[in-house]
Formats: structure tokens, C-alpha cells, sequence
């Protein structure tokens, strides 16, 4: 906010306790006054905003599409086509006859006959033998022994055990933190101040005639005339500057602690127990027994036998075959053949074209729509606090009686200032 809209918006005490400037007082404690000054604090507030969203609308349009549409048409062409004919030729033609011829040869044959031949041949004959022979078993023999063995048992034991735990605690802490103060600024500025007076001038006017008609003498008049003065004043300004100024504080910070602690807990463990046991083992003994057995053996015996044996011989014999040679013979015939013969021929065929047909459709579409929607939003402004502060400026010999044109003495400006009584100054207006 300005420095000058500071200064209007205040509200002092010093026009209702200007009473003690008469008395000559020379400093602000003797006047008692107070002041109201505007101090800038930050604020979040929330405000209702309306932005613009956008949502999905689904809408139709109608649109035009090409379509192909198949047409089927008939014709006619000219073919050539092949037509099959029957023909006839003699032609020539050699074959093989088979004529028979009677040959005589002569051949060997092998002319089987049966021999009596004696044969010796060897056959095993079985001869049974008693023998007797030792062997070895094992005779199982039960054993008791006795062992030792050591097992594990559990038992419970309470132990201490050592821990770590968090403990809060607060700590006042001394920072600083920056504040922005206003700081007046005294000054003077130039002003032109515009007053004037009243004078008496003397105008001589005309007398004019009388009921006669004859003229009257002319006559000297006062008139007040208003006669305007600029005169150039140094007047005391007072402006405000923001000043950022560190402020040490204290505030109360948590922190946390390591404290150890200790607590029983139950510890499972085992300890070593000596215990004894009897087992049976079986072992087995080596024990030397005898036993007769029966052995058949085979003896080689000759012997002699008539066998009939086949034995063959060479035999000349003649026999007569037939043998069939090949002769070549001429012989004529008639044959059938085909020809294919070009014949033009008119067909009929099938042609399919397409044409192409327009056609609307209804299509749908999505678009986004701005929508205004009211929403509230966090805003952090900047707004002037009213706080009460002692007046800095003290009061004259004038009493605020306004010893100048403005109304105030010049120890006293602030005050009449601030209590509205400089009328005829134009910075008071």
C-alpha cells in the first residue's frame, strides 16, 4: 500500500489529547498519543476461482461415403476353336514271322545208384560214479552287546538380553527468522501554495441621466476585488520504507535418544545326556560239513553199422529240339487318324464392372466441451494488520492552532494531519 494512503487511513489520538500542546509540551511521552500504523502479514485464504474443464461428448454427423456396386453384363465374342476329323490311309508295315526248325544233340546225365558201405561210429554211453566232497556254511549265532550314546536335551534358561530404544525428548532451539518492517522516512518537498486577498479598488462609473433626462456626473465606487498570491513552501514529508530485519526466535524442537535397556527373555537350549542300550547281533560261523553226490559221466564206445550209400555215374544220351527263327514279312493295312480343324465359333460371355454409388451414414464422434466449473483454491495474499504504536512526533507552542495558511505549525504538521484540520493545504486534501 502507498505511504500516503498509509497516512490518510490513520486514526490517532492526537486531535482529542492536543490539549497538552498548549502547555508547551515538547516530546510525544508528555502527550500521551497513540497511532494506529498498517503492518503487512501474509494470509492464505481460500478463494473461489472458475476455470474452464473440458469434457467428452459423443455427437453424430452425417457423412457420404462411395460405395462399389457390382454390375454383371452379357456379350458375345468370336471364337476359334478347334474341330476333330476322321481320315483314312493305307500304309506299309514289316513283321517277324516265327518259323519252328527240328535240331539233334547230345548231352551227359549223372545216373544215380544205391552201395552198401560198412560204417564205424563212436556213441556215448553214461556211467554213473558215487563221490563224496566238503563244503563250508554259515551258522548264524545271536550276540547281545551293550553301548553307550549321547543325546540332546532341551531345557529353557531366562537370559538377559540388551536393547536399544528411541526416547523423545524436547530441546529449545534458537533460530532467527527474517520480518519486514515499515521504517518512516522523514523528508521536505517544494509546494506551491496558492492564497490571495481581498482589495478595496475605487471604480468611477457612469452616472447616466435622470428622470429628466439629463445626464448625471459620474460617481466614484468601491468594489473588492480577490487578489491571488502563489507563494513556495518547504513542507515535511513522511514516507515508509520496507526494511527486512532478522528476529531470533525460540521454538520447541522433538528429538529422539538411544537408551539401552535390558529384559529377560527365555533362551531354548540342550545340553549333553550319557545313556546306555543292549542290542542282539547276529554274526555268522563258518562250519565245515560233508555230503555224497552222484556224478554221471559219458564213455566213448565204437561200434560198426551197413549204411546204404548214393553214388552216381556219367551217361551219354541224344535228344532232339526245336529252334524258332524270325523272318522278316511285308504287309500293307488301312489306318484311321485325326485332324484338328479351325472352325470360328460365336460364344457368349460374362463381364463384371463396378460402379461406384454414393451413400450417407451416420458416423459418431467424441469431442471436448469447455465446461465452467466454480472451484476453491488457496490464494496467499499480502493484507495490512492495525497495530497500536506511540506517536513519534511532539507538539508545539502553537497548541495545533494553525499558526500558518495550511492551520498547522510546523511542529505540529503530523498531528494536524493526522486529525483532519489541514483544510487549506492541498497534500492534506
Amino acid at each position: 500500500m502507498p505511504a500516503v494512503a498509509v497516512v490518510a487511513m490513520c486514526t490517532s489520538t492526537w486531535a482529542a489529547d492536543c490539549g497538552g500542546c498548549a502547555s508547551g509540551c515538547g516530546d510525544a511521552s508528555a502527550c500521551g498519543g497513540t497511532k494506529t500504523v498498517y503492518q503487512k502479514q501474509m494470509v492464505t485464504e481460500m478463494k473461489s476461482v472458475t476455470c474452464t474443464e473440458y469434457k467428452t461428448e459423443t455427437r453424430e454427423k452425417t457423412v457420404t461415403v462411395m460405395k462399389q456396386v457390382p454390375k454383371t453384363e452379357e456379350k458375345t465374342r468370336m471364337v476359334t476353336v478347334c474341330v476333330p476329323e476322321t481320315k483314312t490311309k493305307t500304309c506299309s508295315y514289316t513283321v517277324n514271322k516265327m518259323v519252328p526248325e527240328t535240331k539233334t544233340c547230345e548231352y551227359t546225365v549223372m545216373v544215380p545208384y544205391t552201395e552198401e558201405v560198412e560204417q564205424a561210429y563212436s556213441v556215448m554211453v553214461p556211467v554213473s560214479e558215487t563221490k563224496t566232497c566238503t563244503y563250508t556254511v554259515m551258522v548264524p549265532v545271536k550276540e547281545e552287546k551293550t553301548c553307550a550314546y549321547t543325546v540332546k536335551v532341551p531345557y529353557t534358561e531366562e537370559v538377559e538380553q540388551k536393547y536399544t530404544v528411541k526416547v523423545p525428548y524436547t530441546e529449545e532451539v534458537t533460530t532467527t527468522r527474517k520480518v519486514m518492517k515499515r521504517v518512516p522516512v522523514h523528508s521536505t518537498k517544494t509546494v506551491q501554495v496558492r492564497g490571495g486577498h481581498w482589495a478595496t479598488e475605487m471604480v468611477e462609473v457612469g452616472g447616466g441621466t435622470d428622470a429628466c433626462g439629463c445626464p448625471c456626473p459620474p460617481k466614484t465606487c468601491c468594489k473588492r476585488v480577490w487578489v491571488p498570491t502563489c507563494e513556495t513552501k518547504e513542507c515535511p514529508v513522511t514516507t515508509y520504507e520496507c526494511v527486512t530485519e532478522e528476529v531470533p526466535c525460540t521454538h520447541t524442537v522433538t528429538k529422539c535418544r538411544n537408551e539401552e535397556r535390558t529384559r529377560k527373555v527365555c533362551v531354548s537350549k540342550c545340553r549333553d545326556e550319557e545313556r546306555t542300550r543292549t542290542y542282539t547281533v547276529t554274526k555268522c560261523v563258518p562250519e565245515e560239513r560233508t555230503r555224497e553226490y552222484t556224478v554221471t559221466k559219458c564213455v566213448p564206445e565204437q561200434k560198426t553199422r551197413k549204411v546204404a550209400v548214393t553214388k552216381c555215374k556219367a551217361e551219354t544220351r541224344t535228344r532232339e529240339y526245336t529252334v524258332t527263327k524270325c523272318v522278316p514279312e511285308t504287309m500293307t493295312k488301312e489306318v484311321s487318324y485325326t485332324v484338328m480343324v479351325p472352325t470360328q465359333k460365336e460364344e457368349k460371355y460374362t463381364v463384371t464392372t463396378c460402379e461406384c454409388v454414393s451413400e450417407e451414414k451416420t458416423v459418431s464422434y467424441k469431442v471436448c466441451v469447455p465446461v465452467q466449473v466454480t472451484k476453491e483454491v488457496p490464494v496467499t495474499k499480502c493484507v495490512c494488520v492495525a497495530v497500536e504504536v506511540p506517536c513519534g512526533n511532539g507538539c508545539g507552542s502553537s497548541a495545533c492552532g494553525c499558526g500558518d495558511a495550511c492551520g498547522c505549525d510546523s511542529c505540529c504538521d503530523d498531528c494536524c494531519r493526522e486529525s483532519g484540520k489541514h483544510r487549506g493545504c492541498r497534500r492534506g486534501r
